[in-house]
């Protein structure tokens, strides 16, 4: 594995990976990538281990079982797939936790290549989803993310856990009524199984709560029958200062997600 949990012959050319199959449940990991175009490397102000601090290492691995999956290879500081196209290329501090991302503003061709990955994604999604959909009627896309909880130095203090649960589920863009059976199954399967050794706080819309563009997009496209659901672990599963995981803590969460296919796809076959 390399420092974010990327198979060590992904290639640099990579933009995203996807494996398609037949379930109705999808789960993606468009943050996990930490690759860059090489245009950009010169350009680039910001070191190999500050992109990774506020990337979402080893987010592939814990979707790496389920049948349907798409996983990012590309830093978000090249191209943020969840951010509107607008908003997708970091050219402020304020974009981007108030890092200074650039020594120099892209080209206006380097922004336009990042952008038309962000293009690409969302047709590619789009078909993705929309297979899915004839085939199944209805579908559920985990949406995994992670979140930083030890802002202020390696040795500093946590964020309170009153602020910062374990799996934080994002539902702002979501009919919460329309999908409250499969919302609610999610929290409660996390909620109840053992990671790491214990069991962890799960809530909804404490530290996040889904504003994110994929989810607006599926909610947006698919009324009627695709639901987003924003999943953020706080990282927990690695220290996030240095990024080296906590390999037991990423297999149990890739096992829980595992079991938590099996138990989407029968709540949505027995609302057909």
């Amino acid at each position: 594995m390399t420092e974010n949990g990327a198979s060590p012959n992904t290639s640099k050319r990579q933009i995203w990976s996807a494996s398609f199959g037949s379930s109705p449940i999808i789960g993606t990991a468009i943050h996990d990538g930490h690759l860059l175009r090489d245009d950009l490397l010169d350009t680039m102000a910001l070191s190999d281990a500050e992109r990774l601090y506020e990337e979402d290492p080893y987010t592939g691995e814990m979707i790496s079982g389920l049948t349907n999956r798409i996983i990012g290879q590309r830093s978000r500081f090249e191209i943020d797939l969840n951010r509107a196209r607008d908003a997708a290329v970091y050219l402020t501090p304020d974009q981007s936790w108030g890092l200074e991302v650039w020594r120099a503003r892209p080209s206006d061709a380097a922004i336009a290549a990042s952008l038309s990955v962000h293009d690409d994604y969302y047709a590619m999604l789009s078909a993705f989803l929309d297979r899915i959909e004839r085939s199944h009627g209805r579908f559920i896309l985990l949406d995994v993310h992670s979140y930083n909880h030890r802002r202020q130095g390696a040795d500093g203090p946590v964020t309170a856990q009153v602020k910062a649960p374990d799996i934080n589920i994002g539902t702002i863009s979501m009919d919460r009524s329309r999908w409250a059976f499969a919302v609610d199954a999610v929290m409660e399967h996390f909620a109840s199984a053992e990671i790491g050794g214990r069991k962890l706080d799960v809530r909804e819309n404490v530290a996040f709560q889904g504003r994110g563009e994929q989810t607006r997009f599926v909610h947006e496209t698919y009324p009627d029958t695709g639901c987003a659901i924003a999943i953020e672990f706080k990282k927990i599963f690695m220290d996030e200062w240095t990024g080296e995981p906590d390999t037991r803590v990423v297999a149990d969460i890739r096992r829980t997600m595992i079991a938590l296919e099996a138990l989407l796809e029968r709540l949505l076959r027995e609302r057909q």
